[in-house]
């Protein structure tokens, strides 16, 4: 088994209070870090999970979980953890978990999972569309669409998603959030492929040649995964088919370094906006 053979991986360090006497870390933490990978693999489907069971009527429970030990973690260990969907069935999924350090495969392991109804526990048949989300991720295919258009056509779902980010979580002014611009703005909104919106953004001039990238927010449960990036790209680039030479925007401080791993430059100092910490960035088209 190789790290190669996972399109999922998730990036864990060992904490001290995993490890035992021996030095290594205790055998029965590795199903935690199985759990916490299959958290990540669930955002890596643009899946939000509680919602998306809720959706699809039913839930998953483990029914059976297999360890096979070959190597040991230690304190501090960076790890790289695998999850991939081997088989599904007609109420069951096989998931293979491999925890690597480097590319040394350390424990590997197998979850095999049945979709029942919630109360009942009583197994049902995967619903068809979980099933092709599943295959098409390990057959390689995006799990993510993102629309361009304007506000009449993505207004409800963009404005659905600034209000739970902006509003409710951040707790900007309702009436500072929306602005006249949003009319005539480009706007960009990321559906996953059960047609959920998860995440947002905007295009306008700022000046002649140099447009302005505003209101990124990606729902809770999506951070850290790909989404945002998306959205941005495709911001960028329907910048560039309009002819402007030059994006800029003002990111919130806890975002910059998602905007330099862009290639986004800082430009001046930092300052408050909302109530938040901003910095302006820019990066030529």
């Amino acid at each position: 088994m190789k790290r190669s053979q996972f399109r999922h991986l998730e990036r864990l360090r060992v904490r001290w209070a995993e490890v035992d006497a021996q030095g290594i870390v205790f055998n029965g933490h590795y199903l935690a870090y199985f759990d916490a990978a299959v958290s990540g693999y669930w955002r890596a489907l643009a899946l939000p999970y509680a919602s998306t069971m809720e959706a699809l009527g039913g839930d998953l429970f483990v029914r059976k979980a297999t360890l096979d030990y070959r190597g040991s973690a230690r304190f501090d260990d960076l790890i790289d953890v695998g999850v991939r969907c081997e088989r599904v069935g007609n109420s069951s999924m096989l998931v293979q978990c491999a925890v690597f350090r480097g590319e040394e495969l350390l424990v590997s392991g197998e979850l095999v999972y049945v979709f029942a109804e919630p109360q009942s526990k009583a197994p049902v048949t995967l619903p068809p569309a979980l099933r092709e989300v599943l295959q098409d991720f390990e057959a390689g295919k995006p799990m993510v669409e993102v629309r361009i258009g304007a506000w009449d056509q993505l207004g409800v779902d963009a404005a659905a998603i600034r209000q739970s980010v902006f509003v409710l979580e951040q707790k900007v002014p309702a009436d500072m959030e929306r602005d006249s611009a949003d009319a005539g703005c480009v706007h960009a909104v990321a559906y996953n492929r059960m047609g959920v919106a998860l995440a947002t953004g905007r295009l306008l001039e700022h000046v002649p040649g140099v447009a302005k990238i505003g209101r990124m927010a990606v729902v809770h449960h999506m951070r850290g995964s790909q989404i945002g990036r998306e959205v941005l790209q495709a911001l960028m680039n329907k910048g560039r088919e309009l002819g402007y030479r030059e994006v800029m925007l003002h990111a919130q401080m806890s975002a910059a370094g998602f905007y330099k791993r862009m290639g986004y430059v800082q430009r001046g100092e930092v300052f408050e906006e909302a109530g938040i910490e901003h910095v302006e960035m820019t990066k030529p088209l």
